[in-house]
């Protein structure tokens, strides 16, 4: 087994603000309609990219994607419509009960992929936990052209682990943990904050890899091999993640109230 750890130090979210814009959207979505297949806000405006292609809106089973007209050209005419669930890209609902949990499942197809993501958010008005599940096929391929993976974050471990001082211990149990399987092998990831004595945050990733079964082996001396630029991409990879949560957060709204449900609103209905 291979381990790969590195920290860096990245600016700190404010937790109410992250709450009360949960909030606002959901409650947006919640208060939402449903007309000739567009999705409108309260105020009317239409939520651009998503529409309803089948079921009922915000029920279990309803289908979301894009309209047949919006990717056949100006005419509107093209081929027939299909079934939801065969579009390139289309979307589900599982679930709606915004004061509990909220889950979605997509399905894309692109280069050959088929790929099968699943999200489910707990107590979505101040998320208590994030669920994401990811199966991936090639429909012409064989086994090894199959993976999965899973990733939970546990959002209340995350802000209680950066409610304690900067002089104690990480926080025991890792608030965000992922796993991904594949024929050949297995991975591991967790991710870990600390608070910094200047208010950012200081986040540990650790990566573990491993063969499975009778690769094993080989999969050692594969990582014996490869294991200086495995480390260098993974390096690169976890400072390019904090380089976007920092344009993320400089491009995040200071506003509060009715000012940030408005702000909201218009990035929902804005191309």
């Amino acid at each position: 087994m291979a381990r790969f750890e590195h920290t860096v130090t990245v600016a700190a979210l404010d937790r109410h603000w992250f709450e009360e814009a949960a909030g606002h959207a959901v409650d947006l979505f919640d208060a939402s309609r449903e007309q000739d297949g567009a999705i409108l806000l309260p105020d009317g405006r239409p939520i651009h990219g998503l529409r309803l292609l089948k079921g009922r809106h915000l029920q279990s089973g309803a289908w979301y994607g894009e309209s047949p007209d919006e990717k056949d050209g100006e005419d509107g005419k093209g081929a027939p419509e299909a079934a939801p669930e065969a579009a390139p890209e289309a979307a589900v609902l599982r679930e709606w009960r915004p004061s509990r949990t909220v889950e979605v499942e997509s399905r894309v197809a692109e280069e050959g992929m088929s790929l099968r993501v699943g999200v489910r958010l707990r107590e979505p008005r101040t998320p208590k936990a994030l669920e994401v599940s990811l199966d991936g096929h090639n429909p012409q391929g064989g086994s090894l052209y199959r993976f999965s993976g899973r990733a939970k974050a546990d959002l209340h471990a995350w802000w209680a682990a950066l409610e304690r001082p900067s002089s104690a211990p990480p926080a025991a149990r890792a608030p965000v943990v992922g796993t991904a399987k594949h024929r050949l092998g297995k991975a591991r990831l967790t991710v870990t904050p600390r608070p910094a004595e200047d208010g950012t945050w200081r986040v540990s990733v650790v990566l573990s890899v491993r063969g499975r079964w009778l690769l094993r082996p080989v999969a050692a001396v594969g990582l014996l091999f490869a294991r200086r630029p495995v480390e260098r991409g993974f390096r690169e990879g976890v400072d390019s993640a904090a380089e976007e949560w920092a344009e993320l957060l400089a491009e995040l709204p200071s506003l509060h109230g009715e000012a940030l449900r408005a702000e909201i609103a218009d990035a929902l209905t804005t191309p």
